[in-house]
């Protein structure tokens, strides 16, 4: 072989060494009675046994996807594992289904996905992974639906998480009328004509009197073009009249993947330096 060759070759090598590892976990659901999966991306100095314990990011996917999407879609390639070793975070990627809004229905025995990434994963996570088995290392952020998800458990699980975090997210899920995601609502809190309340009590931009008592750290993040732009700025307006600390980001942008693989890295620096604040 050609020197020049092997040298590439050998680069080649220990790129693909050096990146970050990923597991699938197969979790049995004992609330919802079925087989969940989600992605777990260790970082590469995971596998050295005098490391961790590592901090944990639960990076939730929005409405339509699964527990893949994180990993696979984004235009970056490899971004999650480049990610989890740049910051030396494991990242999970729960499966949220399709449309259950991270809700535990009320309508719904098969759709209880609040128990099962706030309990039922984390504690299999914790388990089976070196990692901070504190609030004080534990963060979570999504995207759209995920991103309503990830303020939502945040804000009725406060003791679980350090900061939350939100890109394009469906903050105002009262106010949705498209009638597909209406319709995905309805399946899982009931109809909406008979439950505005409840709708309103499931929709983050309600719940400011929740997040401001949560005392956790909080980031909105949103592109100006994104079609959930004014939602995202009326929470941030709701916030600022109650005092409530956040971080607040506009940048150009719309509702797609180019937006969040850009935003992902934000959100890591966000979750470091909420960290570093309590070390």
């Amino acid at each position: 072989m050609h020197k020049k060759h092997l040298l590439l070759l050998l680069f080649t090598l220990v790129i693909l060494s050096a990146q970050a590892k990923v597991d699938t976990l197969v979790i049995q659901s004992p609330s919802m009675q079925k087989t969940l999966k989600a992605g777990v991306v260790t970082p590469k100095s995971y596998k050295k046994k005098k490391n961790g314990p590592y901090p944990v990011l639960y990076l939730l996917h929005g409405y339509g996807g699964n527990f893949s999407n994180w990993l696979k879609v984004p235009p970056q390639k490899n971004l999650l594992q480049s990610m989890a070793d740049k910051y030396q975070v494991i990242i999970v990627t729960p499966d949220g289904g399709k449309s259950s809004w991270y809700y535990n229905s009320p309508v719904d025995k098969s759709s209880q996905y609040e128990t099962f990434v706030t309990r039922e994963l984390l504690q299999l996570v914790d388990s089976k992974y070196k990692t901070i088995k504190e609030k004080q290392g534990r963060f979570i952020s999504g995207l759209s639906m995920g991103g309503h998800g990830a303020l939502y458990l945040a804000a009725r699980n406060p003791q679980l998480y350090l900061a939350a975090a939100s890109m394009s997210g469906s903050v105002n899920v009262a106010a949705i009328d498209r009638k597909n995601l209406l319709e995905s609502i309805e399946a899982v809190i009931g109809p909406k004509a008979e439950n505005q309340q409840l709708y309103e009590q499931h929709s983050i931009v309600h719940m400011v009197p929740q997040l401001k008592q949560s005392n956790l750290q909080f980031m909105i993040d949103c592109g100006i073009d994104d079609f959930l732009i004014e939602d995202n700025r009326e929470l941030h307006r709701r916030l600022v009249a109650e005092k409530v600390p956040h971080d607040y980001i506009e940048r150009p942008g719309a509702h797609s993947w180019i937006y969040w693989s850009n935003a992902l890295e934000y959100h890591l620096l966000f979750f470091q330096k909420a960290r570093a604040a309590v070390l």
